[in-house]
């Protein structure tokens, strides 16, 4: 979505980005807090807090919204792998599919392994942003214009923002932050949980 977004609107929905992430943190942050304080995820909060009919459809969404992403990660991952090194579509899917695979199976040694992986694979597409935001040699004019001045040029532009915030603004991504909070060393003390907020948020942003 950002790719289209630049491609065919240039700087002008950049501010939609910026939007999307600091609506992102601010709810990863809240989901944060439920975990640490309450210590319960956002799925045992919903079950607790609404009926059940209530539940079910607010887990028929969140299935969806999971399948939908997942679809859009195995598709864009597949494209890269062709991308990069000529590979069919389908290798690349059934590349991926594996490596969710190995992924899962690493949990067996640890949920701090896992945390490494994750770690180093966005540190390096931090990285490759970075040389190619450098090589890209940006207008910075127009740049802090699209960042600062809200415009949506027409009809598909406003498609592609939805399809950004969508893209932030992950529902499945809340569930699972309330719950993966709960692993780190918690204490029991309110200062404890305080001192826990505070890394948390200072790890989300």
């Amino acid at each position: 979505t950002d790719l289209a977004g630049g491609a065919k609107f240039g700087y002008a929905l950049i501010w939609v980005i910026l939007l999307s992430n600091l609506m992102a943190i601010f709810l990863q942050t809240l989901c944060l807090r439920l975990g640490i304080v309450a210590g319960r995820d956002l799925a045992q909060a919903c079950r607790e807090q609404y009926s059940k009919p209530v539940s079910f459809v607010l887990w028929i969404l969140c299935e969806i919204a999971i399948i939908a992403c997942d679809l859009a990660e195995v598709v864009g991952s597949a494209v890269a792998l062709n991308l990069l090194f000529g590979l069919p579509l389908v290798w690349g899917v059934l590349i991926t599919g594996f490596d969710v695979m190995l992924l899962l199976a690493a949990m067996h040694f640890g949920f701090r392994k896992i945390e490494a992986i994750v770690i180093t694979l966005v540190t390096t597409v931090a990285g490759c942003f970075a040389i190619q935001l450098f090589l890209s040699d940006p207008q910075w004019g127009p740049l802090a214009a699209g960042l600062f001045v809200p415009t949506v040029p027409d009809a598909e532009a406003f498609y592609i923002a939805l399809g950004i915030l969508g893209a932030t603004v992950m529902p499945h991504n809340l569930y699972l932050h309330t719950a993966l909070v709960q692993t780190r060393d918690i204490g029991t003390s309110a200062q404890s949980k305080r001192t826990a907020i505070r890394y948390n948020t200072t790890d989300t942003i």
